[in-house]
């Protein structure tokens, strides 16, 4: 009995160890270590070879995807369960015929389609690379999620994650994934663990808008094209900086206070009796996690099907929603009007640019590379370098991330995103303005 209780121990220090080690890897192990020519993580590294090398099966594959994803709420009859349910069924339908259109080169005398940064950008940029990292990521999640990592390490930081953002320890893992992945990375896995009742209700609503954020390889698009380059370093960490203040003040307003702290399953919060020092229990939770958990291909297999069933749900909104927005910015004077909301923050501060600057932040909520394509030419270093922090701090836009989070389990409406979108685009404001100032860039 010794001997197999001993054999078991050894099995599950095995599993913790090299599975979540295998995990850390694929998600966060830079490559460019190995070679110059391969400057992502693995699992990205994977995502852009398909599309390198085998782009027509990508295509296809995306194309059935959205197919997929258009018909499946008529087949497990979901499709008129609410108000939000029908929207997205529609919306999911019309993303299948407008990837029809984009796949097959139909209506190319409609020149607004197919501009390089509308029709083409939708299904090239955000459908397809979002279309493969789902499932793929999804598959490789099982290694960093389920074998003891996120426990261990939600232990060891959980007396700092908890007080500032409301959100238990592990929830880290999910700030790191979006920066050295991306959005929708760290969405599946703050999906799958409030799925598998490790995150609340209000925990995963948190996480989801207030971490997962764009990656950093986003971040460095929006710095070559407003030219801040030179101040990289100093971007990047204000950026990271501003987005998680941001993230701890909207955590402790409505609407992601009112949610409720229930589990997955409908229970309520329990606190936990905490025995030993932080890190003998850090290190026990996440062994008996190692133990409890299948073999790890079946493992695989069970977050491949749940990664695709969101990518069903993801892809084809991304292409319909994306173009809606897209086109409401570039044909219509709405986001001129709803950027004068924005105005008044902008002229607390003195900022020259102030009407300018409020259509830029309204701009981020269709997508978060508007605003940047609209003050490249005629804006202020200063007010270049708080659109680029504010891009990138509001989270929340149209074209992917919102689409990604309406197609997870988080209990939130589309009323919530967008007033969470509002507060966490104000905060941004009010924060990065003086930072601006204090670097002394010119306005």
């Amino acid at each position: 009995m010794n001997g197999q209780a001993a054999k078991g121990r050894k099995d599950a220090l095995t599993r913790f160890i090299v599975y979540s080690l295998f995990g850390v890897f694929m998600f966060f192990f830079d490559l460019q270590w190995i070679s110059p020519a391969m400057k992502s993580v693995p699992v990205d590294f994977i995502v852009t070879s398909l599309q390198k090398y085998a782009m027509p099966a990508v295509r296809l594959f995306i194309l059935g995807v959205m197919y997929v994803g258009a018909i499946r709420p008529f087949l497990t009859k979901t499709w008129n369960k609410s108000l939000m349910d029908r929207f997205m069924s529609l919306a999911r339908i019309c993303g299948a015929l407008i990837g029809t259109i984009l796949y097959f080169g139909l209506m190319k005398d409609h020149i607004w389609l197919w501009r390089g940064d509308i029709g083409p950008f939708l299904f090239n940029k955000l459908a397809i690379p979002v279309g493969l990292v789902i499932p793929i990521g999804s598959f490789f999640l099982a290694f960093l999620a389920s074998f003891g990592l996120m426990e261990f390490i939600g232990v060891l930081v959980d007396g700092f994650m908890r007080p500032i953002f409301r959100t238990p320890g592990r929830s880290a893992i999910d700030a790191v994934a979006s920066f050295v992945g991306s959005y929708s990375i760290a969405l599946i896995i703050t999906n799958g663990v409030y799925r598998a009742g490790r995150y609340t209700a209000r925990e995963a609503a948190i996480i989801a808008t207030g971490f997962s954020t764009v990656s950093v390889t986003f971040l460095l698009v929006v710095a070559r094209t407003l030219g801040l380059m030179d101040l990289w370093t100093t971007y990047f960490f204000v950026s990271m900086l501003v987005t998680f203040i941001v993230t701890a003040i909207t955590a402790r307003l409505w609407p992601l206070s009112a949610i409720p702290d229930t589990y997955f399953t409908g229970e309520n919060a329990a606190v936990q009796k905490e025995e030993g020092s932080r890190f003998e229990r850090a290190w026990k939770l996440g062994l008996e996690t190692a133990a409890a958990q299948p073999p790890v291909l079946k493992l695989c297999t069970e977050n491949l099907m749940s990664g695709l069933k969101m990518a069903f749900g993801v892809i084809p909104s991304i292409t319909s929603i994306g173009l809606l927005g897209l086109f409401l910015a570039e044909f219509t004077p709405i986001f001129d009007y709803f950027g004068y909301l924005f105005v008044p923050f902008f002229k607390l501060f003195g900022v020259s640019q102030a009407v300018l600057a409020g259509k830029a932040a309204a701009l981020s909520l269709p997508e978060m590379f508007l605003p940047s394509i609209l003050i490249k030419e005629s804006g202020t270093m200063l007010l270049k370098f708080v659109i680029a922090v504010v891009s990138i701090s509001e989270i929340l836009f149209f074209s992917a991330s919102i689409p990604c989070i309406m197609g997870t389990d988080i209990p939130l409406n589309m009323r919530d995103i967008v007033i969470i979108w509002f507060e966490r685009v104000v905060f941004s404001i009010l924060i990065t303005i003086p930072i601006a100032m204090f670097l002394g860039l010119p306005d």
